[in-house]
């Protein structure tokens, strides 16, 4: 069974007295392990289809499946814990917070979970995965952009997620540190079973797919799959 399936998915939106079609009609699949890089231009979709893979949204039409169940089906709350639970959240502004160290920044998603030195155990574990082993105890300002955004992925996963979600990861970063982040994405897909999404602007960053989706107006006009490895992904 696929963790993400999405049949005949529509999604408007009322405003200024029309209807704004953001998702025409659209089908997709999401595996676990795979990486998947979605494209298009401004306007094309991309936002609302992360928001809805997230469950930040419902469609207005169509069926969301996520590891089997309908998530139209879910009251708000029963979709914030589904979120909690299953999803983790990567952002191109890496939404640090400033006062709270590197640690206590990806303890953050974990506050309420009563287990408060697993809590620390796991966020120094992720830290020290991502190369942040010397930075635990450093604030957002004493962090690179790079650093920045590797607390961010460690973060994403101190709650085990099956689906991380990342939009636009490398917009804020040059190109030497963006395949840093993404060389991390393909490593958490091989590791850890978890699907990656991104969205993005950067061409490049479909180097490092499994699957390019191309989306156009709402509509998905390709849905490669990438022709190499995960190990020859960097030129």
């Amino acid at each position: 069974m696929s963790l993400v399936t999405g049949t005949d998915v529509v999604k408007e939106y009322e405003t200024g007295g029309e209807t704004v079609r953001a998702l025409a009609g659209i089908d997709f699949e999401v595996e676990r392990g795979e990486f998947v890089s979605i494209v298009g231009p401004s306007g094309s979709g991309k936002s609302t289809l992360l928001n809805i893979l997230g469950l930040l949204d419902v469609p207005t039409r169509g069926t969301v499946l996520l590891d089997g169940e309908d998530v139209s089906t879910l009251t708000t709350a029963e979709r914030t814990d589904r979120r909690s639970e299953t999803i983790g959240f990567v952002f191109q502004s890496f939404f640090l917070v400033p006062t709270l160290t590197a640690r206590e920044n990806v303890e953050v998603p974990r506050l309420l979970a009563g287990e408060p030195k697993e809590t620390t155990r796991r966020a120094t574990e992720l830290l020290e995965r991502v190369g942040l082993g010397d930075r635990l105890d450093h604030y957002p300002d004493e962090l690179s952009g790079g650093q920045k955004q590797r607390v961010a992925i460690a973060r994403s996963l101190v709650n085990q997620p099956d689906l991380l979600l990342a939009d636009e990861p490398t917009g804020n970063l040059d190109r030497d540190t963006g395949d840093v982040i993404l060389d991390e994405f393909g490593q958490i897909c091989e590791d850890d079973d978890v699907a990656v999404v991104t969205v993005t602007h950067d061409d490049y960053v479909a180097d490092y797919a499994d699957r390019v989706v191309e989306l156009i107006d709402g509509s998905i006009v390709s849905g490669a799959d990438a022709e190499h490895s995960r190990g020859d992904r960097r030129a």
